[in-house]
């Protein structure tokens, strides 16, 4: 039998820059491919134009030992995507790490994991004709992508699937004030999540950008009792890869 492989983007050390565990340093296993387009990617690299190259287990596991960090977060595209993805969390949790997988939950697999972060997609994540400049833009060849896109973006029984499974944290997009009323709509119909289990994360990928959607954003965490969710990241190192 063939070892099992999967189409890695990118594999580095860096600071968590979001939810729970940020400022924890840890290995960032990113995985190339993705079942969704969403308009604002800010890793097209893994999905609109996906790079990367196939890589065994071992190989895997060889590049992770090369770095200090304890807490292993697999990120994608979507790395819920390749069925490669169970023996690879089994093989990592022999390592004795940490395991985050970031998922948008629209795939169920039975992987090994000690947190799920998941980011449901709203209706502000399909590409559309009338994007703004810092959008990806809707050709005539993603068209096809933004029905299919629209249809796989959310899928409750997935969701509720692993959060009764995993321990959890949901990570929300926001453009507009007003996608907390689809928030509220999709969270009435999961089982009961806890508020400050939800983080409400600005759109953009300029430091400037976040900032002036934090002045709306923070009153409406406060006034829901959610989380904050800071792309400290970007503050960091700026929007480029490998951080």
């Amino acid at each position: 039998m063939s070892e099992p492989s999967l189409r890695i983007a990118e594999i580095y050390e860096s600071l968590q820059g979001e939810g729970q565990l940020t400022g924890v340093l840890s290995i960032f296993l990113r995985t190339t491919g993705c079942n969704l387009r969403c308009s604002f990617c800010d890793t097209p690299f893994t999905s609109w134009r996906p790079e990367g190259s196939t890589k065994t287990l071992s190989q895997i596991l060889d590049a992770i030992r090369d770095f200090s960090a304890d807490h292993v977060v697999i990120t994608g595209g979507e790395p819920m995507l390749p069925t490669g993805i169970v023996p690879l969390t089994q093989a990592i949790k022999q390592l004795g790490k940490h395991i985050t997988i970031e998922t948008a939950g629209t795939i169920d697999r039975s992987v090994i994991c000690d947190l799920i972060s998941i980011s449901p997609k709203l209706s502000n994540s399909t590409p559309r004709s009338d994007l703004g400049s810092n959008r990806l833009s809707l050709d005539a060849a993603a068209q096809d992508w933004a029905s299919r896109h629209e249809q796989r973006r959310l899928q409750p029984q997935v969701l509720n699937a692993l959060l009764d499974r995993y321990d959890y944290q949901l990570k929300f997009v926001v453009d507009h004030p007003e996608d907390l009323d689809e928030i509220q709509t999709l969270l009435s119909q999961l089982r009961q999540v806890s508020p400050e289990r939800v983080w409400l994360m600005p759109q953009g990928v300029e430091l400037a950008e976040l900032r002036e959607r934090h002045i709306w954003l923070a009153p409406l965490c406060r006034k829901f009792g959610y989380q904050l969710c800071e792309r400290k990241h970007i503050e960091w190192y700026g929007n480029r890869r490998g951080t």
